[in-house]
């Protein structure tokens, strides 16, 4: 995705760019005629003006003295005041002027001899000259330099920026500065004299005010109180001071008298000119500082902060230090170094106007401070070891003085970083207070960043601990893709504080993202940086708070972006902080290139372990058992279907060998068929291990060589098919086949028998309505008719055998009736069986809903398979009770009983373990059906030899109504 296009700059018109070209034509003009006249005046000060420390006014007769100076060369050979000059070596001398020219001919030292009229007597005096103990300082050749700096950086600026209004009035600033540190008049007198005398005085005079206006406009602000009532009258109130002064002193020295009096008038001029330059200076200072509270913007504020600590710094040793106590009286020469500082001045306010390191004024403050503090430190250390090791062990004397100076230079060289150091350290603790430790501890915790190799939770960590070492309001990490990922965004956002919802990206193509390719830090306060950037893009990412990016570069390649917003006091972060954030950022960037080749290596393992997990899912979901052995026969892989199968689990089969896991025979067949080619035995017998209760299974066994990828042999694998189950439905599906055949024979023989059944009713009908009620055949009648009548009911269930689906009625049928009716019918045969009947029902009808005929096929079955049991006799027992809601029929025997291992089969369709032609296999299943359909349950429970029970539970009549209604 690519970035927002950068649009273009509106095209400067020729015209304009005409003026700009012609403005800074005339600033290097001025810049150059400036710099000619300082070096003429440097090269003055090399001459050294002489007096002989008089006043010398011209009067008619002559040059007299009005003044004499005290300890002056004249004070010295006895001039005195009223002395008229006639004559120097003999030379007459008409004017004062002509004694200059006299003087300036000499150097110091010289001897001269005055000739003077004094009480109408000449007299001969002689003296020395000596040089004019004013005029230019002993610093003048390093002021004059300050102020040629100035004036190169007001140049620079101008030509910067030329148009922009306050490089101008900056300028014009510098070049008063200039003026005042590069000018001063020599003592000759001369027109070119005169010219410096004058350019300092104006650049003093000028200097004050400038100061003072361009603290009131600069930066751009709204105007404050005073400036909104007097408009443009407050600039002519600042200038007028320095007017009135100037126009005071041209008064005064264009004048033809020179006196005493004219000379104290300029000498307070001139304190009052320094007193006016130490007031605007506070006043500007105090003026920015109070603008400093309401500047508008970070950017204003910042440049007002450069120019209260210029001012600050470079002013106030001046105005302490020189211009308060010499306009009080109290001045030296000496003091006139603290001049020096305010170079500071013009550099701080220059950075302030082309915002040059806007946010390191605290930085580059403290390192001033750090500098000064340890140059002191230094010079004290020297001194303090100088004057011990002269005044301690050498007693004062000088006889060794070269080597204690060595050595001690010596010291201080070697103490010179550590004290830098300590100092560095206490200042940044009382700067930082509380997060000077987390500061320290970031760098610690960004070399223990590797220790981390889970990304969401190192970027959370690395969040967190930044925002809270620098207290910035919002910080956010943007990852970029990975190798092999194709992403949207160049740099995404992972982890993010101070943001309520999810911050942006940074697009692809984007000009914030190209710099940042570039391992280049990006401030967007930095107006050199912003000016690179689209500024649609800055904005954007200004209004979500966020102004610095460090980019984590690894192996030349930017993986990361450090995104920072303001300090919580919304202070951009200085240079100490990107430096801080870009050795965090190399640490980072390990980090997450670490972070990123351990999820590489995860991801691969992952991929191993699924594809490993993969293939031992097909293996474990296979339905058929498999095993693996080794050349010695030992089990190395047993499936979950093994397992299922044979009841042996995982753990414990393997190791084992193939004879403690399987019977003789089976590990026989294994080893004859499976021992060089693939084999496969069908239909093997194999009894389970299950701990519930072994099983008899019936087994399919497929053996196979396993082979190595050399093809050498180094076991063998074994399938095992479990083929009981499919066995059992085989056998269900014959039992299926000949349950229709018999259906389709109950059919046939239903067809076969109705119609002579029909017959025989009919007759007995007939019979019945012809024979007389006392016969007693007639009895005999009824008992046939009513046999007729059931056997056409089991003709007609043999109809429905065939016909599934349609079914009699049930009806309320008495369990105690239909007991006693079938022991009736079969009471003969069980006589002759031997077999005694003991009946236990209870008194009252047990009503069930049910269809009578087939329960009395239920308990017909029951009962004759009871005589089958006791061929030698025995007892039959019937039982009825009814327990709550169920209707419970016990028929017990003292037969044979039933092996444990039938019994679980006994309600097989054509399962019988009677003789071929005593039994088909149907009762006990028909009896089955009979009471599941019935809602009942029949239960079996036998002893080998001594009998079995079987107990029918059915509901009762009255119950099923109930639930019936219910529903």
């Amino acid at each position: 995705m690519s970035g927002p296009v950068r649009s273009p700059r509106p095209p400067v018109s020729l015209a304009h760019r005409l003026l700009g070209w012609c403005q800074a034509l005339l600033a290097v003009l001025l810049v150059a005629v400036l710099l000619g006249l300082a070096a003429a005046n440097v090269l003055r000060a090399r001459w050294s003006e002489v007096e002989d420390g008089v006043l010398w006014v011209d009067r008619p007769g002559g040059p007299v003295a009005a003044e004499v100076s005290p300890g002056s060369p004249a004070a010295l050979a006895g001039i005195a005041a009223g002395d008229v000059l006639l004559a120097v070596d003999g030379a007459p001398v008409e004017a004062a002027d002509d004694l200059v020219g006299i003087l300036h001919a000499r150097s110091e030292g010289a001897a001269l001899t005055y000739t003077l009229l004094r009480l109408d007597a000449q007299q001969l005096r002689e003296l020395t000259l000596r040089p004019i103990p004013g005029g230019k300082p002993r610093m003048y050749p390093v002021l004059a330099a300050i102020g040629v700096l100035t004036l190169l950086i007001g140049a620079a600026v101008r030509l910067g920026s030329p148009h922009h209004q306050a490089t101008l009035h900056f300028f014009w600033l510098t070049v008063a500065f200039f003026g005042v540190f590069a000018f001063s008049f020599s003592g000759r007198l001369d027109t070119l004299d005169w010219v410096f005398f004058w350019a300092d005085e104006v650049a003093i005079l000028l200097l004050a005010p400038l100061f003072m206006h361009f603290a009131l406009v600069f930066p751009e602000r709204p105007p404050g109180a005073a400036r909104r009532r007097l408009g443009k009258w407050l600039y002519a109130l600042v200038y007028a001071p320095s007017l009135l002064l100037g126009a005071t002193e041209v008064v005064v020295l264009v004048g033809n008298t020179a006196t005493r009096q004219s000379m104290r008038v300029v000498e307070v001029i001139w304190q009052l000119e320094i007193a006016y330059l130490a007031a605007c200076v506070v006043g500007g200072l105090a003026i920015v500082i109070r603008a400093l509270r309401r500047a508008p913007t970070v950017s204003a504020r910042l440049q007002l902060r450069w120019i209260v600590s210029g001012a600050v710094l470079g002013g106030g040793p001046f105005v302490l230090g020189y211009a308060v106590p010499w306009s009080l009286g109290f001045g030296t020469e000496q003091l006139q170094l603290t001049a020096i500082a305010l170079v500071l001045m013009p550099l701080a306010f220059a950075s302030a106007i082309v915002r040059y390191r806007l946010r390191d004024v605290e930085v580059i403050v403290k390192r001033a401070l750090v500098y000064t503090v340890a140059v002191a430190a230094m010079a004290a250390i020297y001194l303090i070891l100088e004057t011990l090791a002269t005044d301690v062990f050498l007693d004062g004397s000088d006889q060794h003085s070269s080597i204690i100076a060595l050595l001690a230079t010596l010291v201080v060289v070697l103490l010179a970083r550590p004290v830098r150091d300590g100092i560095q350290t206490a200042l940044d603790r009382v700067y930082y207070r509380d997060r000077y430790d987390y500061r320290r501890a970031l760098v610690n915790f960004a070399r223990d960043l590797n220790s981390d190799l889970n990304l969401g939770r190192l970027a959370d960590n690395l969040v967190t601990r930044v925002s809270e070492t620098l207290d910035v309001e919002r910080m956010m990490l943007l990852q970029g893709a990975a190798d092999g990922e194709a992403p949207h965004d160049a740099f995404r956002p992972v982890s993010w504080s101070g943001f309520e919802n999810e911050p942006p990206a940074l697009h692809s193509g984007a000009s914030l993202e190209l710099l940042l390719r570039k391992h280049r830090a990006v401030a967007l306060d930095d107006p050199a940086v912003r000016e690179r950037l689209d500024p649609d893009e800055a904005a954007l990412w200004g209004r979500h708070g966020i102004y610095c990016f460090v980019p984590c570069v690894a192996q030349e390649k930017t993986i990361a972006v450090m995104a920072l917003g303001r300090r919580q006091s919304g202070e951009p972060l200085s240079s100490e902080d990107m430096a801080l954030l870009e050795a965090v950022a190399g640490q980072v960037a390990t980090a997450i290139e670490n972070g990123r080749l351990y999820g590489r290596l995860q991801r691969k393992a992952a991929e191993l372990d699924e594809m490993h997990q993969f293939s031992q899912n097909i293996i474990t979901s296979l339905s058929d058992g498999l095993l693996a052995v080794d050349l010695n026969g030992r089990v190395n892989f047993w499936n979950a279907a093994l397992e299922r199968i044979y009841g042996v689990a995982h753990d414990n089969a393997v190791g084992r060998t193939l004879d403690e896991l399987f019977d003789a025979p089976t590990v026989e067949r294994l080893r004859q068929d499976g021992g060089g080619s693939p084999a496969t035995c069908y239909r093997v017998p194999l009894l389970s291990r299950h701990a519930a209760g072994r099983r008899r299974l019936l087994v399919n066994l497929a053996a196979a060589p396993l082979r190595t990828q050399g093809g050498d042999t180094s076991g063998m694998i074994v399938i095992v098919e479990d083929i009981t189950e499919r066995v059992q439905l085989e056998e269900q599906l014959q039992t299926s086949e000949k349950m229709a055949s018999v259906g389709l024979l109950a059919a046939g023989v239903a067809h076969e028998v109705n119609t002579p059944l029909t017959g025989i009713s009919s007759y007995t009908q007939m019979l019945l309505d012809e024979a007389d009620p006392d016969d007693p055949r007639t009895g005999v009648l009824r008992k046939i008719e009513r046999q007729t009548f059931r056997a056409a009911k089991i003709v007609s269930g043999l109809l429905n055998l065939s016909r599934p689906g349609r079914s009699e009625t049930a009806t309320r049928v008495d369990i105690n009736g239909v007991v006693n009716e079938v022991l009736a019918q079969i009471e003969p045969q069980l006589a002759a069986a031997n077999v005694k009947v003991r009946r236990e029902l209870v008194g009252a009808p047990v009503m069930v809903q049910g269809i009578e005929f087939k329960l009395q096929q239920v308990f017909l079955n029951l009962f004759l398979n009871a005589r089958d049991a006791m061929p030698n006799g025995g007892w039959l027992s019937v039982l009825t009770r009814v327990p709550g809601n169920e209707a419970i029929v016990e028929v017990a025997d003292t037969g044979s009983g039933i092996a444990p291992n039938i019994l679980p089969r006994i309600y097989d369709p054509f399962f019988t373990t009677k003789a071929m032609g005593k039994g088909t296999g149907l009762g006990l299943s028909v009896t089955y059906g009979v009471v599941r359909e019935h809602q009942g349950v029949i239960t079996c429970e036998s002893e080998p030899e001594r009998g079995t029970r079987f107990t029918l539970a059915f509901p009762l009549a009255a119950a099923r109504d109930r639930s019936a209604a219910a529903v």
